[in-house]
């Protein structure tokens, strides 16, 4: 019992740490919950579905990251930075959200994006333009990190002050956005036994892996891969969930080692934003089902997913499994 209450006080104090948190306003809250009634059926039954709405966000055209970098801003702004510095594919979420974000703060922003420049935008890179970053193009994924560096070091002797954000701004502060949101399911009284999502540069699955062993929920949340090996995704997510108590002052071993890191690599395809057999059925079955919109690079994969498991019988019917959706529409009109 001593064990035990300790354990709770321990949780307690490490959630009183996320909300004093310090963060920025850039959306409303909370995203909606809702059914996917019309999805189960044409799948013919099975487990409860929901999916909660983080493509809803209001902000920016949405998407989870928007979550992160209400976090990640508020820290460059108390270091005094003028400039955003982030990086990503030519369709990045990640970018157009820092994008909007530093356009809302009146600050400047640098993206460093892997490929060609389009003679005409369109999806997320439009809107990249029209929120005003600054683009800088490279050939290769490998490439982007060292131009951020190197932007950042050109932007500093000019007398700037950059602040270089991660990929998908996935880093241990960033990460505590996503743990937040799963206190919305709290309040909602939504506790599902799975929570299916997109997982790639693993901030997003760190953080609701935390959020609900913060908040003493049951849940399993299971990342589908969008790239990376099962077991290289695990050591991300898991490095990320240290980092993470680290900032909350608790024992690493409280969120790194509290879990199964569940990861499924098995619907990546030929590759990273490569649309599968099956990416295709999901995008066309929920947008026919439920109106809903999901991208070839992260969401529609998740959800295919999440469809072959139903099919696979890994969920029983009495399960309540939530999609969580974390955006990326736009990229429908790229």
């Amino acid at each position: 019992m001593a064990s035990s209450q300790t354990d709770l006080s321990s949780r307690e104090r490490a959630l009183d740490a996320l909300r004093a948190v310090p963060s920025v306003q850039l959306a409303h809250y909370p995203t909606p919950i809702e059914e996917l009634a019309r999805l189960r059926a044409a799948l013919g039954g099975g487990p409860r579905l929901l999916v909660k709405r983080d493509d809803a966000i209001s902000f920016g055209c949405g998407g989870n990251k928007v979550r992160k970098l209400e976090l990640v801003a508020a820290q460059a702004l108390a270091d005094g930075a003028d400039t955003l510095i982030t990086t990503g594919g030519g369709q990045s979420n990640h970018a157009r959200a820092t994008a909007a974000a530093a356009a809302k703060l009146g600050l400047k922003c640098v993206l460093v994006l892997n490929g060609t420049r389009p003679a005409t935008p369109t999806g997320n890179a439009l809107l990249d333009v029209l929120f005003g970053a600054e683009l800088h193009y490279v050939e290769r994924r490998e490439d982007r990190a060292p131009a951020m560096r190197e932007i950042a070091s050109r932007l500093q002797a000019q007398g700037r002050r950059p602040v270089e954000i991660p990929l998908g701004a996935s880093t241990p502060l960033g990460a505590l956005g996503l743990a937040r949101a799963v206190g919305e399911l709290v309040t909602a009284r939504t506790v599902p036994e799975f929570i299916v999502h997109a997982t790639s540069s693993g901030g997003t699955q760190a953080g609701l892996v935390a959020g609900c062993i913060l908040h003493g929920l049951p849940t399993r949340v299971l990342g589908i891969s969008a790239d990376t090996p099962s077991a290289e995704m695990q050591g991300i997510v898991t490095a990320l969930l240290g980092g993470m108590a680290d900032r909350l002052g608790i024992d690493r071993e409280q969120l790194a080692g509290a879990r199964e890191i569940e990861v499924d690599d098995g619907l990546v395809g030929d590759g990273y934003g490569i649309p599968t057999a099956g990416s295709r059925e999901a995008s066309d079955l929920l947008a026919r089902t439920e109106a809903l919109l999901v991208d070839q690079t992260y969401t529609a994969k998740a959800l295919a997913g999440l469809i072959a498991h139903v099919r696979g019988g890994r969920f029983k019917d009495s399960d309540t499994v939530m999609f969580w959706h974390t955006g990326g529409q736009v990229a429908v009109f790229a």
